[in-house]
């Protein structure tokens, strides 16, 4: 839906990060669907095989990867090739809006749920509830706009756990994963908190993702801890407003006082009291690993108020990247009073010279924006034009509007925007996105950027490519350097090192530059 951030780069505009949940030391970026995958550990040959694909937001990304590690656990191999599960008849899932595949699950010799159109954990399964009523006969439980339930049910089929599918309101993917004797399919990359309680107009996601529900934080601190282990060097968290987190686990802290909003924001629901907030997580997540760089996606801009720690810790930190996300989804006050967003174009904008004042090394700003909701006008299509402008985002995600049912946009107004006016007014953003990126990005040439290295350019094999602090993809040739962390002989960099490039041209996507040296995050932070 509309309120949630795309995968990649989204789907009109080629501007965004891939967004990593992590990366191992010396191996490159966990593959795709559609990218050649490697044998398993613990898949026998001749194992059953599964193909994922995966569309849309990060959360279902995160999705897919709980179901993955419960069909590991199972037994199963992963494969690219739909047609490979077509003999094996094991399963066949499309984590998508509007795609249509049949779904197989074969546990033993018993099928269930033969030739359905499938949908498993997402947003889209109110659009798909035909299916998910059918789901509901035959395993008497799962309610229709659940999205994890089908997660839940899945592990069920499967034998993970002898619990009856899960109702509406709980969050069945974490509770299989630490619940009974599932444990150790424990996903990498599981989102930190679900849902959101901020019932913007134009958004199903509080209608399929459920109210916000945050986990322990002793929790991620485990998985964190675990990935630092494994040789993680990069660990995003993740949730549909992460700077809402509230973990109400521990007892001691349920009447601790809400903090504040954003100086002008305003929300529809009471100000929440208790519990162990985002900047408390974020301080300790931190600390576990000084050579562990640290993002979190996606927050909303309401929740950083003047006093907030988040954006002392971010200037503090060496390893919290310097990079926000501050969705803005329009730049007229009067289309963000329609869409129930909580603030007005002065005050987000006022927001912003916060930020660039706390952190006055921020690096990266990104953004969401939604062409042609409800109302718009020319008029308030060129302010969202001028905000571009004003802002200067150096990464962006740019739709055009889409009605959703269940909504208040659908219950109370009108997507009167005709599509080819929608269409030009996104291309106008796009351009102007585009131009302005391509300037924020220029200011960083003859600048030195630490970057993470993630593995071999797609472009060419000579060249490798990371990304820096602010989320950016730089490229530069793969050549000897010496390691400026030790005296050892010169040597190719890996995937998980981190390199100093000295950048030499840039584009509103992509960086180019010359590798320095080998080195850590620790030690370029003291050089800086």
């Amino acid at each position: 839906g509309p309120g949630e951030r795309p995968v990649g780069r989204g789907v009109a505009l080629p501007a965004g990060p891939d967004l990593r949940h992590f990366l191992r030391a010396g191996a490159a970026q966990q593959p795709g669907p559609s990218q050649e995958l490697p044998p398993e550990p613990g898949c026998t040959p001749g194992a059953p095989k599964v193909y994922l694909e995966t569309y849309g937001c990060q959360m279902n990304v995160s999705d897919t990867e709980i179901a993955w590690a419960v069909l590991q656990k199972s037994g199963y191999a992963r494969t690219k090739e739909l047609a490979e599960t077509c003999n094996q008849t094991l399963l066949r899932v499309a984590v998508v809006y509007g795609r249509t595949v049949s779904l197989s699950v074969g546990v033993g010799r018993r099928r269930i749920f033969d030739h359905c159109q499938a949908a498993v954990a997402v947003c889209a399964s109110l659009v798909l509830s035909s299916f998910l009523g059918n789901v509901h006969e035959k395993s008497g439980g799962v309610s229709p706009g659940q999205a994890e339930c089908s997660v839940d049910g899945l592990c069920v089929e499967l034998g993970c756990r002898q619990q009856s599918w899960a109702h509406p309101g709980q969050d069945a993917a974490w509770m299989v994963l630490e619940e009974g004797g599932v444990t150790s399919a424990l996903p990498l990359g599981r989102s930190i908190m679900r849902g959101c309680d901020n019932m913007c107009s134009y958004c199903i996601v509080p209608f399929t993702r459920g109210r916000e529900r945050s986990r322990p934080i002793a929790s991620i601190l485990q998985e964190v801890r675990m990935l630092s282990d494994q040789g993680v060097k990069e660990v995003t968290l993740l949730g549909q407003n992460v700077n809402s987190f509230r973990d109400l686990s521990e007892v001691q802290f349920q009447s601790v006082a809400a903090p504040g909003l954003s100086r002008g924001f305003s929300t529809v629901y009471k100000a929440k009291q208790g519990g162990l907030r985002f900047s408390h997580l974020l301080d300790q997540v931190s600390r576990i690993d000084p050579e562990m760089r640290i993002r979190f996606t996606s927050p909303h801009p309401k929740d950083f108020p003047d006093e907030a720690s988040v954006l002392q810790l971010i200037q503090e930190r060496h390893n919290i990247c310097k990079q926000l996300h501050l969705p803005a989804q329009s730049g007229s006050t009067r289309v963000l009073e329609a869409m129930r967003r909580g603030y007005t174009r002065e005050a987000y904008l006022e927001l912003v010279h916060h930020v660039r004042d706390s952190i006055p090394g921020v690096l990266s700003l990104s953004s969401d924006f939604i062409t042609g909701f409800c109302g718009e006008t020319e008029e308030d299509h060129q302010q969202t034009v001028s905000l571009l402008r004003e802002v200067r985002y150096s990464v962006g995600f740019l739709f055009a509007y889409s009605m959703r049912q269940k909504t208040r946009a659908h219950h109370r107004l009108q997507d009167d925007v005709p599509a080819d006016v929608k269409k030009r007014r996104l291309e106008e953003l796009i351009a102007t996105f585009r131009e302005e990126a391509a300037r924020a990005n220029a200011a960083l040439v003859g600048q030195a950027q630490l970057v993470l290295v993630e593995g071999p350019s797609k472009r060419s094999a000579s060249e490798l490519c990371g990304r820096n602090d602010g989320n950016i993809k730089v490229i530069f040739p793969d050549a000897e350097l010496e390691d400026a962390a030790e005296c050892g002989a010169p040597g190719r960099a890996q995937p998980g090192d981190y390199v100093m490039v000295k950048v030499t041209s840039a584009s509103s996507q992509t960086l180019r530059g010359v590798p320095l040296c080998r080195t850590t995050l620790s030690r370029a932070a003291a050089s800086h």
